[in-house]
């Protein structure tokens, strides 16, 4: 059994210079996110089977699939046996809430876990990242940083730690719009960014100061400057998006309604900042002490269908099922 956590990014993760290998045009940095979990058994099947993988109850659809499976083949040894992968969200899937982050982060500790490989954080990270770019982010708890690279075959492309999640008690309150999924994935949405948006190039020019400010104001616990540069980074992606061709819209109205109203809380005297990923939904930070009240305002709000409560999560984890061990891993069919 593996988990891992889902995790929001600061500064924002849009656009790869390698779609293959998920190499970032830039860095990113996040915070990881308890209590979105995502859980997945892994277990090999009797030999002749078919490899067989279940995602929220049901079997993948063929893309899903691949890319689970195309991760399982860069670690398995030869031959590989047939595998079985069961992987449960308790939160929203493919709707903006980072679900493909903890669901990779989690597949490649448990993948290393079952083949017995003992890998260090670096290269599950790289691992991780194969699967979904953010996924680098959710193998660490608390803060992390995403190295973008230069190594042409995404080597040095890894996330690594910054504060730990007891660094400093902050509240997430996400304001969930539509749980369903988003139109244009991630990656999809990305990839015809960079294509397509003339305002591409000038949003990945941002992000190295963006990175900067973000460290500066949580080494120094600032609210106010990581709020500065959380919502300056989140407008700046989504402006780049909106701006391709055809442009890629992930906000509705009742998103820039809630963002709106973040902003009037602020004014008169609320310590409350937004983000949103490529999704309708918005994440509302605030300290610890203020969560019942940020919370029981948003879901006065119209349009916001129920919320989640969050805080600094831990990173990924794996052990193996009860009554099984290392070298007698339970098959399952």
């Amino acid at each position: 059994m593996a988990s891992a956590h889902a995790n929001i990014a600061l500064v924002k993760y849009w656009g790869k210079r390698d779609k293959k290998l998920n190499l970032p045009c830039a860095g990113s940095l996040s915070l990881t996110l308890s209590p979105l979990t995502t859980r997945t058994e892994l277990a090999f099947r009797a030999v002749g089977l078919d490899d067989l993988v279940e995602i929220d109850g049901t079997e993948a659809d063929a893309r899903a699939r691949q890319r689970v499976l195309a991760l399982v083949e860069r670690v398995a040894p030869a031959p590989r046996p047939p595998v079985h992968i069961r992987s449960v969200n308790d939160f929203p899937t493919a709707a903006g809430l980072a679900s493909s982050a903890s669901a990779f982060a989690a597949l490649s500790v448990g993948c290393d876990r079952l083949f017995e490989l003992n890998s260090d954080v670096a290269h599950l990270s790289v691992l991780a990242r194969l699967g979904s770019g953010s996924a680098a982010r959710s193998l660490f708890g608390g803060f992390a940083e995403m190295k973008p690279g230069s190594a042409s075959d995404g080597s040095d492309a890894h996330a690594v730690a910054l504060f730990p999640k007891d660094h400093w008690p902050l509240s997430v309150v996400i304001a969930v719009v539509d749980a369903g999924p988003k139109p244009v994935g991630s990656t999809d949405g990305m990839e015809h960014t960079r294509l397509t948006s003339p305002y591409f190039a000038a949003w990945v020019d941002t992000v190295a100061a963006d990175l900067e400010a973000a460290k500066s104001a949580l080494r120094d616990r600032d609210f106010k400057a990581l709020g500065q540069v959380a919502e300056r980074s989140c407008l700046q992606m989504h402006a780049s998006a909106m701006a391709a061709d055809p442009g890629v819209l992930y906000f509705r109205g009742v998103t820039l309604d809630l963002i709106a109203q973040v902003r009037r809380w602020r004014a008169a005297g609320w310590p409350v900042f937004f983000t949103v990923d490529a999704g309708p939904n918005v994440k509302v930070f605030c300290p610890a002490e203020s969560t019942a009240t940020v919370e029981t305002a948003l879901q006065a709000l119209p349009g916001v269908q129920r919320t989640i409560r969050c805080v600094p999560g831990s990173g990924a984890v794996a052990q193996w099922a009860e009554g099984s061990l290392p070298g007698n891993n339970p098959t399952f069919v």
